[in-house]
C-alpha cells in the first residue's frame, strides 16, 4: 500500500516503529473542527507556480505544492460547512517591529512580508461565522484562545490542514494531542517547502500524534457523522 512518506522512510524505519507498537489509529470523534493554518499568499505565492518562481513573490512561499493542498482544503471546507462543523483559521498577522524576537533572528525575511502576503486566497476564504485566530508562534494553541473556542464548541477531534507540515501544523498537532483531542492530518492538505521534511514529519506525526490519511478518507469519515445542528 502506498504511503505518503514512501521514498524517504525506509522499510527498516517503519519496522522499528511497528515492532514498538506505534502508529495505531485513534479515529475521529463525533464533533470535529477544521483548522486551516497559515494558508496565506505568503506561504503560497500570489499565483500557482513552481517553488523557485514563487520565491520571487515571497521568500516564505512554498509554490505549487501549496496550491495543490489548497484545492484539497477547499474540499474539506465544503464538507464541514455543509454538515455544520466549525472551521477555525489560525493565521500569522502582519509583523510589527516588536514581534521580531527569536523568530526574527532565525528567519529575518519573515519580518518584511507585504500586506498582500497575509491575505487568504478566495478558494478557502473564511465565511462570516468562521473563527479567525491571529497567532505569533508556531502552535495555534500558544498564546491564543483556541482551546477556549474548542471547549465552547464541544469539539472532540481536529482535522489539521495548512502550512507548514514541519512547523505550525506539526506543533499544533502535538499540542492538540496533549489536550487529548483525536487528530486527523490529511497528507495532501498540508504542505511544506521541502518534500523530504514534509514526508518525515507526516511519518512522525502518524506514528505518535495523529491519524495521517488522504483528504478523501477524511471526507468519508466526516461525512459519515451526523450533521451538527448546534
Amino acid at each position: 500500500m502506498t504511503k505518503p512518506w514512501d521514498g524517504v522512510i525506509t522499510a527498516d524505519d517503519q519496522e522499528r516503529y511497528d515492532r514498538a507498537g506505534f502508529g495505531r489509529p485513534s479515529g475521529i470523534g463525533t464533533r470535529p473542527a477544521l483548522l486551516i493554518i497559515d494558508v496565506q499568499y505568503r506561504t503560497l505565492g500570489d499565483t500557482p507556480k513552481p517553488f523557485y518562481e514563487a520565491l520571487e513573490d515571497y521568500s516564505t512561499a512554498c509554490g505549487q505544492v501549496g496550491w495543490d493542498a489548497v484545492a484539497h482544503i477547499a474540499e474539506l471546507v465544503e464538507v464541514f460547512r455543509k454538515n455544520g462543523h466549525p472551521i477555525l483559521y489560525p493565521h500569522v498577522a502582519p509583523k510589527m517591529s516588536y514581534d521580531s524576537g527569536t523568530l526574527g533572528a532565525k528567519v529575518p525575511s519573515i519580518m518584511s512580508i507585504p500586506e498582500q502576503g497575509y491575505r487568504i486566497p478566495p478558494e478557502v476564504a473564511p465565511a462570516p461565522n468562521d473563527i479567525m485566530l491571529p497567532k505569533k508562534h508556531p502552535s495555534a494553541f500558544f498564546g491564543t484562545p483556541l482551546a477556549s473556542y474548542l471547549v465552547d464548541l464541544q469539539a472532540d477531534s481536529l482535522v489539521v490542514t495548512g502550512c507548514s507540515t514541519s512547523g505550525c501544523v506539526r506543533s499544533t498537532v502535538v499540542d492538540a494531542f496533549a489536550y487529548n483531542y483525536k487528530v486527523l492530518v490529511p497528507f495532501d492538505a498540508v504542505y511544506d517547502r521541502s518534500e523530504t521534511v514534509h514526508k518525515v514529519n507526516l511519518f512522525d506525526m502518524g506514528q505518535k500524534y495523529a491519524d495521517v490519511m488522504s483528504t478523501s478518507d477524511v471526507i468519508r469519515a466526516v461525512g459519515a457523522l451526523p450533521a451538527r445542528t448546534a
